[in-house]
């Protein structure tokens, strides 16, 4: 009888905790040693500053100390008619913050299992570009690092639309047809030949001579099949059973209209040009919007608790729970300033600080000049930021749609908001160590 009371118990207490089910702590500032009344003041204040400002119409925040919550708040609305208010587990359109979420935590297992091989040509593995002249040997890490002389981006939607705004019906269609099937919009399917017109765009690309920091999105498009052709299993699949399950990230993925999330999805855009709408639930970036969705450098959604648990992964340097899904070593090599003889600041894929971040006053720091060189996270474009810091032990969850209701609106970056809310976090610690 007592072996199966305790059998019980283990049920109650114990599975719903296990790997896969992974759910974060959560303490008071203070039992960490940060003065909290201090975090909420500053915190407050220019997340207001934010609102008032026409920053953001709404925005979150989240921070871990070692692997504990310590903060998480919402301020705001999700559009500035201020009728449904930010609630801290909405889904939101990750922009580029997809990068290092999405296809980068694959290629670093397969650079760990030697599938992969930094240094050697992409070429090797993507065989397209084999035949290309300005690309056949450039390195996956001079890729990853954005030191390759890559274009930043290609404007896609140009070849799909005719200047009067109308959709050019042989690449988009209002109805779903056997070769529309991609779903870009509501009431937009993409044709499945669309994808090879990127890719010979891709490949006529320019690459500049000079090997030297420009950031370029374009292998991004490319390494969702490259990580289906390396291991024989759909993309989105592969990210599940590898990463999303195991780290407990229930949210986290590709198109979310078509799952039964019951959390509301923040709006991005109102887009004049293409959808002639709001967009809301599907990809704001058009270029993960013409491969139905699904891309490296967009596409993903999630919530603040979500990218807390990936980050954390990062910060922990790829253990989680004990298990090690990356190697240590990998980890660490992909959040390492690969070329900075040449002012480029970038790691494997992840942002890292300023070179001299250290040295610079606040309204010139990317991110806090507290942060540590170790650091590293990345941006997004409709307003996000992930960021974590595996020598201070801080992740920083940042939130917001900065692009509604018009990505004209750049005051989160004039105002340096999510650097300032940063810092007040490296400051509360000093404060009350």
């Amino acid at each position: 009888m007592k072996k199966v009371v305790i059998a019980f118990l283990i049920s109650i207490f114990v599975v719903p905790f296990a790997f896969g089910q992974r759910e974060l702590i959560h303490a008071l500032p203070s039992k960490l040693g940060f003065d909290a009344t201090y975090l909420n003041q500053k915190v407050d204040s220019i997340m207001q500053m934010g609102i008032d400002s026409l920053a953001f119409p709404g925005a979150q925040l989240l921070v871990a100390k070692n692997d504990t919550v310590i903060f998480h708040k919402a301020y705001g609305f999700h559009t500035y008619d201020r009728e449904q208010p930010v609630a801290t587990n909405d889904l939101y359109d990750l922009a580029s913050v997809t990068k290092i979420t999405g296809p980068l935590p694959a290629l670093m297992k397969l650079v760990d299992e030697g599938n992969l091989d930094l240094d050697a040509p992409f070429s090797t593995y993507w065989t397209p570009w084999q035949h290309v002249k300005n690309k056949k040997d450039l390195t996956l890490r001079q890729i990853l690092a954005h030191q390759a002389g890559l274009v930043p981006y290609i404007v896609f939607l140009q070849k799909a639309m005719r200047k009067n705004g109308t959709v050019k019906k042989r690449f988009l269609r209002h109805e779903q047809h056997r070769k529309f099937q991609k779903q870009a919009y509501t009431d937009l399917f993409v044709n499945a030949h669309f994808e090879r017109k990127m890719d010979r765009i891709i490949n006529r690309s320019k690459v500049s001579e000079e090997k030297k920091y420009m950031y370029s999105g374009l292998t991004f498009l490319i390494f969702p099949r490259l990580i289906e052709q390396i291991t024989g299993t759909d993309y989105q699949t592969y990210l599940e059973q590898n990463f999303y399950h195991p780290l407990g990230c229930h949210t986290l993925g590709y198109l979310p209209t078509q799952k039964r999330y019951v959390n509301a999805i923040v709006p991005t855009e109102v887009d004049t040009l293409y959808r002639k709408n709001l967009v809301q639930g599907w990809v704001h970036d058009e270029n993960a919007s013409l491969l139905g969705g699904v891309s490296g450098n967009a596409g993903l959604f999630g919530t603040a608790d979500d990218l807390a648990k990936i980050m954390l992964f990062y910060q922990n340097f790829g253990n989680v729970d004990g298990k090690q899904l990356i190697s240590k070593e990998i980890v660490k090599e992909f959040t390492t300033v690969q070329f900075p003889e040449n002012d480029n600041r970038r790691g494997l894929g992840f942002d890292k600080p300023l070179l001299d971040n250290a040295d610079l006053p606040l309204e010139e720091a990317y991110p806090s000049p507290l942060a540590s060189a170790s650091s590293f996270g990345h941006s997004g474009f409709t307003g996000t930021f992930v960021w974590a810091d595996p020598e201070k032990r801080l992740t920083f969850i940042f939130l917001s749609n900065r692009v509604n209701p018009s990505r004209e609106h750049r005051q989160l970056y004039d105002l340096n908001i999510r650097t300032a809310l940063m810092d007040v976090f490296y400051k509360a610690e000093k404060i009350n160590p």
